[in-house]
């Protein structure tokens, strides 16, 4: 069975005629018999049965063209949404991105982007997670694009630098350290710290600083992102090493910058090499990196 057998016997069963079917589908009466003669014999039982000079479907014919009607109006669908996908002036993009960017970075990227000229009927989907699943599901093509940290070997995905953050300590309001003159990193030794998810992207980021500096801070509590860690400060639980995001200012916390050192994390756009993609989706990509740093 194939897909001209199902339009043959769809177009049959609407003008109970043999001749008259197979002038509108532009083929032979003989090669039209055969084509359905086939597909009765795959099928196993009779479609149609002659009522005078015409035919008509059998009661397996109904059933059958129940079915039929169904799996090709869905190929109609499918066929008209691959259709306005690859339309130059629309198309769908799935974006994935860590927490951090969800307040300020992702929609005035988005904005942005949808009032450029041309870009007004493209359509997003937008999720957040860790750096982890994005790249999984990225490899999955769930994704078109994500936005974290970097992994050095994820080969088959390109990676391009996008917002440097300042790392920086945060402590509870009139911590110790706040009125220290000369902080240094070393100074998280000195207290409890709330840290990162190692198995997060910013989490073994903080961990290469740590073993860069030779220092060994002692970890209370491992949380998934800035804002779950600066509750924690908020409440007194401890100090901690982030990046430093806008979403900071909403907590009851304090911001100090390093003075010895000034690390920065940075955020990465991520896509996969070497795959065919719809047009909306490589002007986004083209446009994020046109647009690097302007948004955060």
């Amino acid at each position: 069975m194939n897909l001209n057998q199902l339009y043959y016997f769809q177009k049959i069963a609407k003008l109970e005629h043999y001749h008259q079917a197979a002038q509108e589908l532009n083929i032979s009466q003989p090669s039209l018999s055969r084509s359905i003669a086939n597909l009765e014999e795959d099928l196993g039982v009779p479609l149609f049965r002659k009522k005078g000079r015409n035919i008509v479907l059998t009661k397996y014919g109904q059933i059958f063209l129940e079915h039929v009607d169904r799996i090709l109006e869905e190929i109609k669908i499918a066929e008209t949404k691959m259709k306005s996908l690859s339309n130059s002036s629309g198309g769908h993009i799935d974006i994935g991105y860590v927490f951090p960017l969800a307040k300020s970075y992702i929609p005035k990227l988005v904005r942005s982007f949808l009032n450029e000229k041309g870009h007004q009927d493209i359509t997003f989907s937008l999720s957040q997670e860790i750096t982890k699943n994005l790249l999984k599901d990225l490899k999955m093509e769930k994704y078109d694009v994500v936005f974290g940290s970097l992994v050095s070997e994820e080969s088959e995905i390109e990676f391009v630098p996008v917002i440097n953050q300042e790392m920086v300590i945060i402590t509870p309001p009139e911590h110790p350290l706040k009125h220290k003159k000369d902080l240094v990193l070393e100074d998280l030794m000195s207290y409890p710290v709330i840290g990162y998810d190692k198995t997060s992207g910013l989490g073994k980021f903080t961990n290469s600083i740590y073993q860069q500096y030779h220092i060994k801070p002692s970890i209370a509590f491992e949380s998934s992102d800035e804002n779950a860690i600066a509750s924690l400060v908020a409440e007194d639980f401890g100090i901690g090493f982030v990046a430093h995001v806008e979403s900071l200012q909403e907590y009851d916390v304090e911001i100090l910058h390093l003075s010895n050192v000034k690390p920065y994390h940075t955020v990465y756009m991520a896509y996969l090499k070497d795959i065919p993609r719809i047009p909306a989706v490589s002007k986004f990509i083209d446009f994020v990196k046109e647009t690097i740093d302007i948004f955060y």
